[in-house]
């Protein structure tokens, strides 16, 4: 059994750091003498608790005896049935690490690549373990999950080339695996639905894989916002993720400020010039989540460009509220839509 690293906690601080960091942005922006609504107004009545459990740890966070995650997460573990491997990474790169659940040699099955989330700077698969174990329980699939090379350690497209090198891996280990290549999906939450819009553009263009679906959860794919693009109104960033953190994470992806004019190409995928021939989409984002802009810019982008698109926008959720709130019926409805989408993309293909 594998737990949570120190990394994965550091990265659930990062994350819940817009509790604090908010207002005070909100109150230097709201004009004088106007009062702020209490932003909870905002929240889906069935996240309030978990919210509001939120601050109180973020506000404890340090301190002796303080919980290591906030109240309402299930803290995931890895099951006997995941197998570490290591694969050779892309032009000289170091190895990379995968976790594989699903395989088995003399079936032709569906296959998913997961990237985990953390802001392109923290976290690890172990993040995304408790929803990757409801989708194998749930669909007779291969699961790849990569443990990509952070920033800023490693900029752009270091952490793209590590997902690249997990998807040829797979492509090429498809009989072994057990995987049908023409049912290769890539999942991916918030930084990790970046990666994954980065990986299915970057699959599109090199032509050596072709990507069967890509479900992008709440995907940090716009560097602009909250800096020199939209940014968003006082409530919607008071949780999980702030305007601060999202120029953060992405300067030290890129290597240059947020925003920039001149950009690594292929590295922010709201940008790209060209979205045609990308596979069929499944986004989901909360209303009140600071990604919920810039995530349904881009479905409308997709649609336009004749992309089979569905789009779930979930009233009053923030950030990551189907981690923070696991066991809400809310997260678990967000959960099995997630699944219905995958398995209707798989039966089409």
């Amino acid at each position: 059994m594998v737990d949570f690293t120190r990394r994965d906690i550091a990265t659930l601080g990062i994350m819940a750091a817009g509790v604090t960091l908010a207002p005070s942005r909100a109150a230097a922006t709201r004009s004088p003498g106007a009062a702020l609504a209490d932003p909870i107004q905002y929240v889906n009545p069935e996240l309030r608790p978990a919210w509001l459990g939120l601050r109180q740890w973020t506000s404890n966070a340090g301190k002796p005896g303080a919980s290591p995650a906030p109240p309402g997460m299930a803290i995931p573990r890895m099951g006997p049935d995941w197998m570490p491997r290591k694969i050779a990474g892309r032009g000289g790169a170091p190895d990379v690490g995968i976790l594989v659940h699903g395989a088995r040699a003399g079936t032709s099955r569906p296959a998913i690549l997961h990237i985990h989330g953390g802001g392109y700077t923290g976290g690890s698969p172990m993040i995304s373990m408790g929803s990757l174990q409801a989708i194998a329980d749930a669909m007779d699939c291969v699961i790849v999950t990569v443990d990509y090379r952070l920033a800023p350690a490693t900029r752009f497209p270091g952490a793209l080339e590590d997902n690249y090198a997990a998807l040829l891996w797979m492509h090429g280990q498809a009989s072994d695996l057990g995987i049908d290549r023409s049912r290769i999906a890539v999942l991916g939450e918030s930084a990790g639905g970046g990666h994954a819009a980065m990986l299915a553009i970057a699959a599109r263009d090199r032509g050596e894989v072709t990507l069967a679906f890509q479900a992008l959860i709440y995907p940090m794919i716009d560097d602009r916002t909250g800096s020199n693009g939209w940014m968003p109104p006082p409530y919607i960033d008071v949780v999980s993720w702030t305007p601060a953190n999202n120029a953060q994470g992405w300067t030290a992806l890129l290597g240059v400020p947020a925003g920039s004019s001149v950009l690594p190409k292929g590295s922010v995928p709201a940008r790209i010039t060209d979205v045609s021939g990308l596979p069929p989409t499944y986004i989901a984002v909360g209303s009140i989540d600071i990604f919920v802009n810039e995530n349904i810019a881009y479905a409308q982008r997709l649609i336009d460009a004749g992309i089979p698109v569905e789009l779930n926008v979930v009233p009053g959720a923030f950030h990551g509220f189907d981690i923070f709130a696991s066991e809400t019926g809310l997260a678990k409805r967000f959960r099995a839509r997630l699944v219905d989408a995958l398995g209707a993309a798989f039966r089409k293909a």
